[in-house]
């Protein structure tokens, strides 16, 4: 279920000074990585602070949500941290060459047949997201979703990933990891978690 649109959606994102709308500008030289489906926030967050010389874009389609997250960062005046509100597969021009890594976290599954193509691995995501990167390619996922883990395997192999790294549970595993809010809702629960690092 999608969330409410909070009552200061509208005032958080119009003052939000780390929106990008029209360029990309840190002011400086270092990588950029990208979270596709950003949510609340709480990773991208994380890895911001955690990780002062590189550079971080999330990326949210729903704007009720991405006010979540803006509210969240804000008070902490990261140089190093800026989103975009929007649909990622009309960021090309904006994003073309720019990106070294990718993260996908527990992206929708979209399990039935007919909406294969709207899944962030399916084969013309992956065509979309080549163009966005400035040099190697790597891709970083998590999920709690076995059948799109599997799909997702079979997807990047395809197009010419090699898979570097994987595990089936990620938390039992010796893996530097940030948790999301769902990742720590769900882990909770006993749900294992999957992740994969893939490189071109």
């Amino acid at each position: 279920m999608r969330m409410r649109n909070p009552k200061d959606k509208d005032e958080v994102i119009n003052n939000c000074s780390f929106l990008i709308k029209d360029s990309i500008d840190f002011n400086n030289d270092n990588v950029i990585e990208m979270e596709i489906g950003m949510g609340k926030g709480n990773f991208l967050l994380n890895k911001a602070l955690n990780n002062p010389n590189i550079n971080y874009i999330g990326v949210e389609k729903y704007s009720s949500v991405a006010s979540v997250a803006i509210k969240k960062i804000r008070d902490y005046n990261l140089d190093n941290l800026k989103i975009i509100i929007g649909d990622i597969k009309l960021q090309e021009e904006l994003l073309k060459n720019k990106i070294a890594v990718i993260y996908l976290n527990f992206s929708d599954p979209w399990p039935k047949a007919r909406h294969e193509k709207r899944r962030l691995t399916s084969p013309s995501f992956l065509d979309l997201y080549d163009k966005f990167f400035k040099a190697q390619k790597v891709i970083i996922m998590k999920t709690d979703n076995d059948d799109l883990f599997s799909y997702s395997l079979k997807t990047l192999q395809e197009h010419g990933y090699q898979i570097k790294e994987i595990s089936y549970d990620l938390h039992k595993e010796n893996i530097p990891n940030i948790l999301t809010e769902y990742e720590e809702k769900f882990g909770n629960l006993g749900s294992k978690i999957k992740y994969l690092k893939a490189i071109k």
